[in-house]
C-alpha cells in the first residue's frame, strides 16, 4: 500500500489516540477512554511495525514512534496504578465491602455454617442420617479415604511436586465451580444461592460429624483444618453474594427490577473478586500444607487455628483507619 493511502485510512485513528493521550496525560481522562486505550495503543504499534517494513516516509515514522513512546508511558503508568488498586482491594476493600454488606454475610454464614454444624451434631448422634444425604458406595469412599489405618490414604499419600501442582489446579477448578454455582443461582430469587449454602453445609456437616463417630477424626479434621479457613468462608461469602442478588430482584424498592439487580450486582461482583483469592489461597495451603503426612496433627490443629484467626482478624479488623470509616 501506498504511503498517502496508508495515511488517509489510518490518520483519523492517530488523531484520536494522540487526543486521548493529552487527555490521559493532563489526568482528564474519562472512563471509556481508559478502557479502550490498551486497544488503540497495540493498533498504532501494529501501524508502527508496517511503516517501518514498508519504507515509508522519516516524517511519518518518527511521528508514530514519538506516539507509540508515549503511549508505552501512559500504558504502563495506568497499568501500574492497576496493581495499587488490587492491592489497596486485597488490604482494605474487601474486608470493608464484607462489613458493609453484613446483613448479606450474616444471612450466608448462618445457613451454611449453621447447617454444617447442626447436621454434623445429628450425624455423630445417629449415624444413619448420612444415608439420607449420600449413597452408600460415596460414605465408603470417604472412609477409606480417611481410614487413619491404612499407610497411605488416598489424598494423605506423599506427592511430588509435579503432582502437588496438578492438584493445586484440580483444588482451583473445583472450588470456584462451587462458589460460582452459589453465587450465579442467586439470580433465581435468591432460591439458588439458599439451596447450595443449606446443600454444602448439610453435605460437609455430615462427613465432619460421621468421621468423628467411627474414630477418623484425627485424619479428618487435621487434613481440613488449615484450608478450611479460606475454604469455607468463601463459600459462605458466594452465598451471600448471590442472596444479595436475589433480594434485589425480591425487594427493588422504588426501583425498576433491573436497575436495582445492576447496583446489586456491582456489589456482589466485588464480594466474587474476593472470595477468588481466599479459594485461590485455600487451593494452595490443601495442595501444599494439608496433604503433608509429616507434620504432626498437633501441628496442623494449631496451623489451622491461626489461619481461622487469621481470616476473622482480617475481616474484623483490615481496613479500619481513621479516615475511612465502615
Amino acid at each position: 500500500m501506498k504511503q498517502h493511502l496508508f495515511e488517509q485510512r489510518h490518520a483519523a485513528d492517530w488523531q484520536a489516540f494522540e487526543q486521548r493521550l493529552q487527555a490521559l496525560e493532563r489526568g482528564k481522562a474519562e472512563r471509556r477512554d481508559c478502557e479502550s486505550f490498551a486497544i488503540d495503543y497495540r493498533h498504532l504499534c501494529q501501524h508502527l511495525a508496517l511503516a517501518e517494513e514498508r519504507g515509508y516516509s522519516s516524517h511519518l515514522i518518527d511521528r508514530l514512534q514519538q506516539l507509540a513512546k508515549r503511549g508505552h508511558q501512559q500504558f504502563y503508568r495506568h497499568r501500574s496504578h492497576l496493581g495499587a488498586q488490587v492491592i489497596g482491594f486485597v488490604i482494605a476493600g474487601f474486608p470493608q465491602l464484607v462489613r458493609r454488606e453484613w446483613r448479606a454475610v450474616l444471612a450466608g454464614c448462618l445457613l451454611f455454617f449453621g447447617s454444617l454444624l447442626g447436621m454434623g451434631l445429628l450425624t455423630w448422634q445417629f449415624p444413619e442420617v448420612i444415608y439420607s444425604l449420600m449413597p452408600a458406595e460415596q460414605v465408603g469412599q470417604m472412609e477409606e479415604m480417611y481410614d487413619p489405618g491404612a499407610r497411605r490414604i488416598g489424598r494423605f499419600a506423599e506427592r511430588d511436586s509435579g503432582d502437588d501442582w496438578m492438584m493445586f489446579g484440580f483444588y482451583i477448578m473445583n472450588n470456584i465451580g462451587i462458589a460460582f454455582q452459589t453465587f450465579a443461582s442467586g439470580l433465581l430469587f435468591g432460591l439458588g444461592s439458599l439451596f447450595f449454602l443449606l446443600y454444602n453445609g448439610l453435605v460437609i456437616g455430615a462427613i465432619a460429624g460421621h468421621l468423628t463417630r467411627i474414630g477418623y477424626s484425627e485424619t479428618f479434621w487435621s487434613f481440613v483444618i488449615g484450608h478450611g479457613a479460606f475454604e469455607l468462608t468463601a463459600i459462605a461469602l458466594a452465598g451471600a453474594a448471590g442472596l444479595k442478588l436475589g433480594w434485589a430482584l425480591l425487594a427493588p424498592g422504588r426501583l425498576r427490577r433491573g436497575e436495582a439487580l445492576r447496583q446489586a450486582a456491582g456489589q456482589a461482583i466485588q464480594l466474587v473478586a474476593g472470595v477468588i483469592l481466599f479459594l485461590l489461597i485455600a487451593a494452595f495451603v490443601e495442595a501444599y500444607w494439608s496433604s503433608m503426612t509429616y507434620a504432626s496433627p498437633l501441628t496442623k490443629y494449631w496451623v489451622g487455628a491461626g489461619l481461622w484467626l487469621l481470616v476473622i482478624a482480617y475481616f474484623l479488623l483490615a481496613g479500619r483507619t481513621r479516615h475511612a470509616p465502615d
